[in-house]
């Protein structure tokens, strides 16, 4: 007498089909969603580059201007590349700082007469596809 072998039955086969199918599915999805990440981050991380060419000294006397990072940095560099020159003149910011913050600590009995740590802050605002706030802080008295 012939024994039969066990073997996987058509819907033991298709069950498993279908599992296997559910696991790519959600792989799939996982790795769509991270990629949108990974791009959004590296264009931030390009853009936060480049909003540092506008991050000079002078940055607080534009205020509601619209520059390209060679005005801004014209003054401070001198670029003889021709190509350079094209690609900072197409980098542009719109520029608008905000009234500044004076930040005055309270004064108690324990520092009556002595001098006490001020500041004054300047918010950057650098607008643009993706807007970006800076602070610049400056230590009036210690």
């Amino acid at each position: 007498m012939k024994t039969l072998r066990p073997a996987f039955t058509i819907i033991e086969v298709l069950i498993s089909v279908i599992i296997l199918s559910f696991a790519i599915i959600f792989v799939l999805q996982v790795h769509t969603d991270n990629q949108e990440q990974i791009v959004y981050i590296s264009e931030r991380n390009k853009l936060s580059l480049q909003d540092s060419l506008y991050l000079s000294p002078d940055i607080l006397s534009h205020h509601k201007d619209n520059k390209t990072a060679y005005d801004i940095l014209e003054k401070f560099f001198k670029i003889n590349e021709l190509k350079s020159r094209e690609i900072l003149k197409k980098n542009s910011r719109d520029i608008f700082i905000p009234e500044e913050i004076q930040i005055i600590p309270p004064q108690d009995e324990s520092t009556q007469g002595q001098p006490t740590p001020a500041a004054i802050v300047n918010e950057v605002m650098l607008k643009d596809k993706h807007s970006s706030i800076y602070y610049h802080f400056k230590l009036e008295t210690f």
